[in-house]
């Protein structure tokens, strides 16, 4: 997270500058919140101010913030749209400033009654864009891999990541948060792993996926420490998930995939299979950790959409 020194240079008065550095401090402590995040709060809030600073003429205060006018937000949100912003960003922004104002008020500050008079801007609903059952597996293959100019053991590594991706249905930050000591190999068939929110939930693990991993574990040249991480990069120390991402840009190549065939693309494709052969929507919400179930149910239509395309396909009468 930036340091105190860069939020000095915010384009804010100083009281204001230092609530936001609390703030931000707040945000990745107490909340936890990834560092992504963390740097996407703190940039919206600080394209608001310099917005605000450009629009009244001078650095806001703590004061000037909280007696923002309806107004103010509303031209902020224009400009952002003018400048090809969609509509999940700008309600990312708003909600940064909401939590900012709440940060004023616990600081002894005024509340900001304009930002309970603007609503978000409606964003339509992205369905995820999962992968076909035979593209997944292949991507999750570490014969997809040969012929590539990498040693065997990083290749290895890379299928191994990518496994765990589809067949238990984990985020990149998920599988690369795995201790050597928990790693799910032999007659260990499931895992534990600290997803969103720093929630830690179980996940079980497939023999096919565990192979991948002991076929890892038994190339890897490095010692790896039991409390240390299980996925390391090509100099032992712990794998950085541009390089998963990196890998699967190859296989997109290889393979002759989308754009759209990302790692993340693999964890919706575990969930949308799933539910395609007959896993109930409550199941898959504990194998996604999802807090809520209305973000599972996008898989729903997702199924849907692909029975449609399907009958539109093949009957006659479509």
């Amino acid at each position: 997270m930036p340091d105190d020194l860069e939020y000095a240079a915010l384009p804010a008065a100083p009281d204001l500058a230092a609530v936001v550095a609390a703030w931000l401090r707040r945000l990745a402590g107490e909340r936890r919140l990834s560092p992504n995040t963390v740097e996407a709060y703190g940039r919206d809030v600080r394209q608001f101010l310099a917005f605000v600073a450009q629009r009244r003429g001078a650095p806001a205060g703590a004061a000037e913030f909280s007696g923002l006018a309806p107004a103010d937000l509303r031209a902020f949100l224009a400009f952002r749209r003018a400048e090809g912003i969609d509509p999940r960003s700008l309600q990312r922004a708003l909600s940064a400033l909401r939590s900012l104002a709440r940060q004023v008020v616990r600081e002894g500050g005024q509340p900001a009654s304009a930002l309970g008079a603007v609503r978000a801007p409606k964003a339509a609903k992205r369905l995820p864009r999962p992968l076909s059952a035979p593209d997944a597996r292949a991507v999750a293959s570490a014969a997809s891999r040969e012929g590539e100019a990498r040693e065997p053991w990083i290749l290895a590594r890379d299928a191994a990541v990518l496994s765990l991706c589809y067949g238990a249905g984990l985020r990149i930050g998920e599988a690369l948060s795995i201790r050597r000591a928990d790693a799910p190999v032999g007659e260990r068939d499931a895992v534990t792993v600290i997803g969103k929110g720093r929630k830690t939930r179980s996940a079980p693990v497939i023999a096919p996926v565990r192979k991948a991993i002991a076929d890892y574990l038994a190339l890897c040249p490095y010692v790896l420490k039991s409390q240390g991480p299980l996925f390391v990069g090509a100099k032992g120390g712990p794998l950085s998930p541009r390089i998963v991402q990196l890998a699967m840009a190859r296989l997109r190549g290889a393979l002759g995939l989308p754009d759209s065939a990302t790692p993340h693309a693999l964890r919706h494709s575990f969930a949308t299979h799933l539910l395609a052969r007959g896993g109930d929507l409550r199941t898959i919400q504990e194998l996604l950790g999802h807090a809520s179930l209305s973000t599972t149910q996008v898989y729903a239509a997702v199924d849907s959409a692909r029975l449609v395309s399907a009958y539109r396909a093949a009957h006659p009468r479509a």
